[in-house]
């Protein structure tokens, strides 16, 4: 375990002294390189800790699970957006099918989690130019099967009789692919959790198959659209920001955190950004200065995040000001909790940059609608 962990920690930290000896000639095209290596390596290294820290909720049985009518047609094409680039890095070729409107009970986010995994797993050990299929059946009315099929090496029976046991690699630790060994371990007590049933047919030469097999459930109706016209404005006399740019409020106690939204506010030409190191200040700015978006770390020295947030909801003269939460507080919990009491998005650290820029889009849309935002019951 401790190899897995060192060895994108290594590439991370070599890759940085890199870029901070100003005595190296390193070209511009070279720092490039060494930032994507950095970026890789600390996405791989997120993916291991996540991993680890989800077998360890599990095995304690502290893993909480929000069981929910989920839709396949549109999960499905959520899983292969995400997936494309890893394939086309790869070449290899992704066959999904047109989904039937087939609705599981599961929860959303594990079930993205286990197909994510399963897809990935597939294309990274594949054959060159090989293929990747998803497959959707139903074995009777009261369960639906999602198969992924590869054209990989495939599995003998040795390794099939290992491939469910934690921190097992199955001889690949000497090879280019990173990994823990617990992914697989993770995936199959995630679907065990939704009351599925998860299991493999592979070939030796030929490639495998991962399947699992969940409940069917009936979708619950959509959710009426809002409509926007004729709302009244906001209350309270709104502040005219410096050339027409829209104005960004960031309450953050860590000055990396805060150096890092500043620096990408500096990227983008409609925004500009002022901040706050504790609840209390980022308060009185919002009252002084009313921006059109508040992003809110919630450990914050005194006062936290989400008591801000509620004194902002209920003054009439903040009430209407999307507040977004950019927080290490990452628990499934934390989140549901942070999304019920009212914040417009809930973003969880290390964040991703173009996450972070939907998110404030979304909230200045909502700002110039003038819709006065209540969280759903």
């Amino acid at each position: 375990m401790s190899h897995e962990l060192r060895t994108p920690l290594n590439a991370i930290l070599g890759f940085a002294q890199l870029l901070a000896n100003e005595a190296l000639p390193a070209t511009a095209l070279q720092k490039r390189t060494f930032v994507q290596n950095i970026v890789t390596s600390g996405r791989h290294l997120l993916t291991l800790i996540n991993e680890i820290l989800d077998l360890a909720k599990i095995e304690s049985g502290s893993l909480s699970m929000s069981m929910e009518a989920v839709t396949l047609p549109a999960l499905i094409e959520e899983v292969r957006v995400m997936m494309e680039d890893q394939a086309q890095q790869r070449q290899i070729e992704l066959l999904f099918p047109t989904c039937e409107a087939l609705t599981v009970r599961a929860d959303h986010t594990r079930l993205k989690q286990v197909l994510l995994n399963l897809l990935s797993n597939a294309i990274k050990y594949n054959r060159p130019a090989g293929t990747v299929a998803l497959e959707i059946s139903q074995p009777d009315a009261l369960r639906v099967r999602i198969a992924i099929r590869d054209t990989g090496n495939g599995l003998d029976d040795a390794q099939m009789a290992e491939l469910f046991q934690p921190f097992n690699r199955l001889g690949q630790e000497a090879g280019r692919e990173e990994g823990t060994g617990i992914g697989l371990v993770v995936t199959k007590r995630l679907v065990e959790l939704m009351g599925g049933r998860m299991g493999v047919h592979s070939c030796l030469g030929v490639g495998s198959m991962f399947w699992i097999e969940l409940d069917t459930m009936i979708a619950p109706p959509d959710r009426a659209t809002r409509h926007t016209e004729g709302l009244p404005q906001p209350p309270g006399g709104a502040v005219d920001h410096a050339g027409g740019k829209a104005l960004l409020l960031y309450v953050e106690d860590n000055p990396a955190s805060l150096r890092l939204v500043e620096d990408i506010v500096s990227f983008l030409p409609h925004l500009r950004m002022i901040s706050a190191t504790d609840a209390r200040q980022g308060i009185a700015l919002a009252l002084a200065q009313r921006p059109d978006v508040i992003l809110m770390d919630i450990n914050l020295p005194g006062m936290n995040g989400n008591q801000a947030q509620r004194i902002l909801r209920d003054d009439t003269r903040t009430a209407h000001i999307p507040v977004i939460a950019l927080t290490a507080n990452a628990m499934k919990g934390d989140i549901r909790h942070g999304l019920a009491t009212g914040f417009f998005r809930y973003l969880t650290k290390p964040v991703e940059i173009a996450q972070l820029n939907i998110a404030i889009d979304e909230a200045l849309q909502l700002k110039r609608a003038t819709l006065p935002f209540k969280p759903e019951e």
